[in-house]
């Protein structure tokens, strides 16, 4: 879900100017045949398969956070540094894809990035601290940010252009698939054998992805060229995330602005975020291009999108933390559970996809969003003794709205704006939907903690020191320090359950609210298509 939609090498990079490298990527005219029968299966399939480790790695140590947090003897809630430090690294190097394909080129910048995220992998499985891992999580995420863009540049490459359509289905499956088998794996592997070696399985696939890239894909190298770097705005962009990230994920344990840290951080993010601003909307070769921002669909396109995927991406992170720490669940058992979301999903995305041959598609974006508001309030009525499937069922829901919001969105706002500014669309709003689900991972961990506790205060005042439970305990045979203790865990279930579905109701509205910005887009026209550079 994290940077799923990227654009091709050649999308997320071109400018007006040329400067980012998109267009000398594109101007290749030497590009060999397509390949044809088995050379193109396999090649096809690497690539798939590189795509699908990068987003395998978005969600994967979702399930396994208090495998890793109890081995490394941190808090949960520091634990999903893991998660947020991976995708803002991802989402910051995303507009440099095109940058580094035009200095590079296409297949050596896959190759190295592959390689470096292979690199990485192994650091993480190697991490014997949490700021290890944390720093090994960034350099996966710069080494991924580059590999999805590149991955569907290197299959349009290899494809028929008859066959660009097949080409961009085998970049829309693995982005499906690889969330709904990452709670299930990482949950396994975190049960049945130790938490590194959800980072160690991407070495043999990794290893066959270089091969096969190697051994079919070098013909296919697009030309290089010497271009200029926005390194003022890189610089930049750097600043204000990463400060914005820190106050997030430092603020509930330093009583946010009652901390004269977090507020350090919070000013320069905001310093910092308008000074880019500023600098991205008057520079000649922006690192992010703003000024597509001025069509007015594309702008309630991507806020849209970013709601909607930041609002899942906030569940995959929250449903498996709650199921395990509230309800007891085991990592497979909540992986599980969250694996359903995605059946659905893989069923209707190609009826979403051809959605807008006979229907509104904004119809079918605001219906798909109101119905994940609408699973988020099932979520809201959740208590701490319900079966597995009372659990599972609103994830099988959600998979029933999922794909027609985001292949609408995805059509319709870069259907808004001009073909001159199709890639530089399809750039911003990967990344707007990249930091999307960053910042929501860490705002939503941080209020259920937050929420927890004040619940679990308000609990304790209203029961009076809960006499009659302890008595009750007593009378059965427990021991007053049992007793106590047994209360204490009554008070933490219910305060956790109570600030979940205050959550959840949140997440609802947001939702519902979101679906509405649809109706701010031009309708598109009859059979309008997704744009071949995003999925």
């Amino acid at each position: 879900m994290s940077g799923a939609g990227s654009a091709t090498a050649e999308g997320a990079g071109s400018r007006r100017s040329g400067g980012s490298g998109g267009a000398s990527v594109a101007a290749d005219t030497t590009t060999p045949p397509p390949l044809k029968g088995m050379p193109l299966l396999l090649a096809a399939l690497s690539l798939g398969l590189a795509n699908f480790l990068v987003l395998l790695d978005t969600t994967i140590a979702n399930v396994s956070l208090p495998h890793i947090a109890g081995s490394l003897g941190v808090s949960v809630t520091q634990g999903t540094w893991i998660i947020t430090s991976y995708a803002v690294a991802e989402a910051i190097c995303v507009p440099l894809t095109g940058w580094l394909a035009g200095r590079f080129g296409t297949y050596r910048t896959f190759v190295y990035a592959l390689f470096g995220f292979s690199l990485f992998s192994t650091l993480c499985g190697l991490s014997s601290t949490l700021t290890m891992l944390i720093l090994c999580r960034i350099g996966q995420g710069m080494c991924g940010g580059p590999l999805m863009p590149l991955s569907q540049a290197l299959l349009l490459r290899i494809f028929p252009r008859a066959k660009a359509g097949l080409a961009m289905s085998v970049a829309a499956m693995t982005t499906i698939i690889a969330p709904i088998v990452g709670p299930i794996l990482g949950g396994k592997i975190s049960d049945d054998y130790s938490w590194p070696w959800i980072f160690f399985i991407n070495l043999p696939a990794a290893a066959l992805c270089i091969f096969a890239v190697i051994h079919f894909l070098k013909p296919y190298e697009t030309q290089i060229k010497k271009l200029p770097i926005d390194k003022i705005g890189l610089i930049m962009l750097i600043f204000w995330v990463g400060s914005f990230q820190l106050m997030l994920d430092l603020g509930s344990e330093h009583d946010w602005f009652g901390s004269g840290m977090i507020i350090t951080f919070a000013v320069c993010a905001g310093i910092g975020f308008i000074a880019f601003l500023i600098w991205e909307l008057t520079d000649d070769h922006p690192i992010v291009d703003l000024r597509v921002l001025r069509h007015r669909g594309f702008t309630a396109a991507t806020v849209a999108l970013a709601i909607g995927f930041s609002t899942i991406y906030c569940s995959i992170v929250i449903v498996p933390l709650f199921l395990q720490s509230v309800v007891g669940y085991t990592s497979t058992w909540a992986g599980y559970a969250m694996s359903a979301m995605g059946i659905f999903a893989i069923m209707l995305a190609p009826v979403a996809g051809r959605s807008g041959e006979w229907i509104d598609m904004r119809i079918t974006v605001c219906l798909g969003l109101v119905w994940l508001g609408v699973v988020s309030f099932m979520r809201a009525d959740w208590t701490a003794d319900m079966d597995f499937w009372a659990y599972t069922l609103p994830q099988l829901f959600q998979g029933l709205g999922t794909p027609f919001f985001m292949i609408g969105l995805m059509t319709l706002g870069l259907s808004a704006v001009p073909p001159s500014e199709t890639a530089n669309a399809a750039g911003l709003m990967a990344f707007v939907r990249t930091l999307a689900t960053a910042l929501g991972t860490s705002i939503i961990t941080t209020q259920w903690s937050d929420g927890t506790e004040r619940a679990r205060a308000a609990l304790v005042g209203t029961v009076n020191g809960g006499r009659e439970y302890m008595e009750t305990l007593l009378a059965q045979g427990f021991t007053p320090g049992q007793a106590r203790a047994l209360l204490a865990r009554m008070m933490e279930t219910q305060g956790a359950t109570i600030s979940a579905s205050h959550l959840f109701m949140v997440i609802g509205v947001l939702c519902i609210f979101a679906g509405q910005l649809a109706w701010i887009i031009p309708k598109a026209k009859p059979g309008a298509k997704p744009p071949s550079g995003a999925h």
